[in-house]
């Protein structure tokens, strides 16, 4: 069996990937410096076109089960790809295929089932990530309310009567 060689990274990486590919974009033989296959978990790439629709700006947007699969391995080009899955991720940074291509030598199923126990070992990882996060932010939410005091007992007001002349 074969072991998947991609890692998951966070925002801050990835934005890093990204500005290091916008620097050296104008360059004849660009260096990226992270080589390798990563996974961005819970964003998308989106692109706008800007500057009388000349060059390509690229931003990472905030969404929920999506992965943004970037291959860099051959250390001059950075490949991009958002994908629904994290199956399909793994499937396309091992393979270069998407779940739709057609190929005589690997299935997106076959390759699926042999896999298995990579793509699980992933999703374990990325539960666990998502458990600490949402117990530091009760944690934090909890430190930031603060604790009610008990409850005071009110001064009871005396009138006084007025003196008869």
């Amino acid at each position: 069996m074969t072991q998947t060689k991609a890692t998951l990274i966070s925002v801050i990486e990835a934005k890093a990937l990204l500005k290091d590919q916008s620097d050296q974009i104008n360059e004849r033989f660009p260096r990226l410096k992270k080589q390798g296959k990563y996974i961005l978990p819970d964003y998308r790439l989106t692109r706008k076109r800007e500057a009388f629709k000349i060059r390509k700006h690229t931003f990472l947007q905030h969404h929920a089960r999506s992965y943004v699969a970037f291959d860099s391995e051959n250390g001059q080009t950075l490949w991009m790809h958002n994908f629904p899955s994290l199956t399909e991720a793994l499937f396309w940074l091992d393979t270069g295929l998407k779940p739709t291509d057609t190929d005589t030598n690997t299935s997106y199923k076959s390759w699926k089932d042999l896999h298995e126990d990579d793509i699980n070992a992933l999703k374990d990882i990325l539960k666990e990530r998502s458990r600490k996060r949402k117990e530091a932010a009760a944690a934090k939410k909890a430190a930031s309310v603060p604790k009610k005091k008990p409850a005071a007992v009110k001064k009871s007001t005396v009138v006084k009567k007025k003196k008869a002349n």
